[in-house]
């Protein structure tokens, strides 16, 4: 078990030296947001700025605000150039759900959940420019 934990805790380790930005309890669900993700994965920083400003979902808008963020991050705590930069990682996890009831008959009811989700890009440079 031990084992486990400092795996997880290198992997922390090493993702901090990426440029990234997070956004946590998003009222979306993940499997909305990641087909928007897979788009993005592995292009340009500005390619991928124009690929979600020209998407129509709402899923699009959260995970653009999500890349402008990276990317500011980059330019601004690390001092990396936005024309280098390329999306690593894009992905969207589970948060926690909202559980609400809807009436039906005889007293009972179904549960209905909200989900939540917490979006996360990791930029790199581009090697050899």
């Amino acid at each position: 078990m031990a084992t486990r934990i400092r795996q997880k805790a290198e992997k922390r380790a090493a993702a901090t030296k990426y440029p990234h930005a997070i956004a946590k309890y998003v009222r979306m669900s993940p499997s909305k947001i990641t087909y928007i993700l897979d788009l993005v994965r592995g292009k340009k920083a500005q390619e991928a700025v124009a690929i979600l400003e020209n998407m129509p979902d709402k899923g699009a808008e959260e995970s653009l605000n999500v890349l402008k963020s990276a990317i500011a991050n980059a330019e601004n705590n690390m001092g990396k150039n936005a024309e280098t930069l390329y999306v690593k990682e894009a992905y969207a996890t589970s948060g926690p759900q909202f559980k609400r009831m809807s009436a039906r008959a005889k007293g009972s009811g179904n549960v209905i959940l909200k989900k939540t989700s917490h979006i996360t890009i990791v930029l790199d440079e581009v090697v050899g420019g």
